[in-house]
């Protein structure tokens, strides 16, 4: 299995494990703590897109950064917003228009990460973990497996 074939397979069990987390605190802040399906919804990604940040870069994308941690995660969550933005497009129409889905939001949570794996994995690879010699000017930069 080559390289970047491990890594989709190590993004995507990341994801699974994303998605958990996701439809775990959707289901906290709707049910618990009475938040809307909406604004429970942004709460739930927020905090599944910091869970599979940290598991990415230690598990799928191992790099050395020496941007502070801040820094690595706003960008990891910069360059996901499109896929963040077609994952919550997926999940609205069809808490909006599904009767199943509006009465078991985790349907519309799955629909949606499904829709955001491919651009985000993408984006992910090529620009959020890229080595730094794959970028060129800046020069080799060392994997750290321990990072």
């Amino acid at each position: 299995m080559s390289e970047g074939a491990r890594q989709f397979l190590r993004f995507s069990i990341i994801g699974v494990v994303g998605f958990v987390v996701d439809a775990a605190t959707l289901t906290l802040v709707t049910k618990g703590l009475g938040l809307g399906l909406y604004v429970g919804r942004v709460i739930s990604f927020l905090v599944a897109a910091t869970a599979t940040w940290a598991l990415n870069r230690r598990f799928t994308f191992i790099t050395v950064d020496t941007r502070p941690l801040v820094v690595q995660w706003l960008r990891f969550v910069s360059a996901n917003a499109i896929g963040g933005a077609a994952n919550y497009a997926t999940y609205a129409v069809l808490v909006s228009l599904v009767p199943f889905v509006t009465a078991q939001p985790v349907w519309g949570v799955a629909a949606g990460s499904f829709a955001g794996l491919i651009f985000n994995f993408t984006i992910n690879k090529f620009w959020v973990f890229r080595h730094r010699n794959e970028a060129g000017p800046q020069g080799p930069e060392p994997s750290n497996p321990v990072a």
